[in-house]
């Protein structure tokens, strides 16, 4: 029996391989000061390994610094062709695999970036998760993605996600809610960054253990 999560929902993968060559033109230019604001966060001043889980096309890898090693991992086989192109001058190796059952050991990187992928998968929760578990303890972990705020309304954003959550991406996630479930992640900011709020950059770090 296929147990990896994503391929529970056979129609989010055919949407993914079919939206693949359109992906850029849809999102590249509007989310471009998102994206290099979120991708500040790294290092600058250490290499680092850094983790971008669900990278989609790629289009954070021209904003990467080139000092870390790099693991980009999407389940679309699609996306991952058109981001190995982006990857020129950096130091990354691509896998084809779940955001939401990552195969990778425990604490194997320093940093994860988790770009537009928490509120696409069906379970938020088992993403943010995993990505904990792969992170070292003091490391931190990377969010850009649109969330609704606790008791928030957003009636039709509500409406439409039957819909959107099948064929590209949920829009009902509400963050703290997720959050509870991985309570080794600590909030160190949590900034708007598009759309009135609705986009937020978001940086975790895995508390220390004991």
């Amino acid at each position: 029996m296929d147990t990896l999560p994503y391929r529970q929902n056979r129609l989010l993968r055919v949407s993914y391989s079919l939206i693949a060559p359109l992906y850029d033109l849809l999102v590249a230019r509007a989310l471009l000061s998102a994206r290099t604001r979120s991708l500040q966060s790294l290092p600058r001043n250490a290499p680092s390994r850094v983790l971008l889980s669900g990278v989609g096309t790629g289009l954070d890898l021209p904003l990467l610094p080139a000092l870390h090693r790099y693991t980009a991992l999407d389940f679309s086989a699609a996306m991952l062709a058109r981001a190995r192109p982006r990857a020129a001058g950096l130091e990354m190796k691509f896998v084809l695999g779940d955001s939401m059952a990552l195969p990778f050991a425990a604490a194997q990187f320093d940093h994860v970036v988790l770009h537009l992928i928490t509120a696409v998968v069906p379970q938020p929760a088992h993403c943010l998760s995993e990505a904990a578990r792969v992170l070292k303890p003091g490391g931190t972990v990377i969010v850009l993605d649109k969330f609704l705020r606790p008791q928030q309304r957003a009636w039709l954003r509500r409406a439409l996600n039957p819909l959107s959550r099948r064929i590209a991406t949920r829009m009902d996630v509400v963050f703290d809610d997720v959050l509870r479930a991985v309570p080794e992640l600590q909030v160190v900011s949590d900034v708007p960054l598009l759309a009135g709020g609705w986009f937020r950059g978001i940086v975790l770090r895995k508390t220390a253990a004991p």
